[in-house]
Order: C-alpha cells, then structure tokens, then sequence
C-alpha cells in the first residue's frame, strides 16, 4: 500500500484549522485498533475526509502511536495529536469536498 501525497506545513496548518472546529466522530477503547474500526474509519474518511478521534483514558494507548498507527492501516494522512485526541485526513476517491491550498 502506498501513502497518499504528503502534505506540506502549510496544507497540514490549514486541515488542523479546519479540524479545530469537528467533534471526535469515534473513539477507541480498550479493545484498541481492530478491524471493524479500521472499517468504520474507512467510510467516515471516505464520507467526511478529515476526522477526529478520541483516544479513552483507559485504553491505555499512546495517542500519537495510536494516530500513526491508525492512519498507516487507513492509508490516511496523519494531521495533529492534542491531548487523547487526533486527527486524521484521506482525500475522498469519489466525492473530494475539502479543497486544500497548493
């Protein structure tokens, strides 16, 4: 599997801009990363293409290695971590809405 284009500071600085203003849409628990939440990414990133994930206190997982880790099996671009919450981005492959400066 081969990652999306990488981003440069400037495009990522717009997305976190953007990504200030979202609600975590899921989060992960003790069971961790598993496939049925791969797959559930999937179609939110498809869908919505930037999205925020929450990381609870009692999974016991790293915020930024779970990030890392999420957006590798998503193929998604790994865009910020604050606190127990991060976000991740993937142009949509059928309906792009998010326009990101050149």
């Amino acid at each position: 599997m081969e990652r999306v284009d990488l981003l440069t500071g400037k495009q990522r600085s717009y997305l976190r801009g953007l990504a200030n203003n979202i609600k975590p849409i899921t989060q992960i628990g003790k069971s961790g990363i598993t496939e049925s939440f791969i797959k559930q990414l999937d179609d939110a990133l498809e869908a919505r293409e930037l999205i925020k994930i929450h990381v609870l206190e009692n999974s016991l997982l790293d915020t930024k290695k779970t990030a890392n880790e999420v957006a590798k099996k998503t193929r998604a671009e790994f865009i910020q971590a604050i606190g127990n919450k991060f976000v991740i981005y993937r142009k949509s492959k059928e309906n792009p809405k998010i326009e990101i400066p050149r």
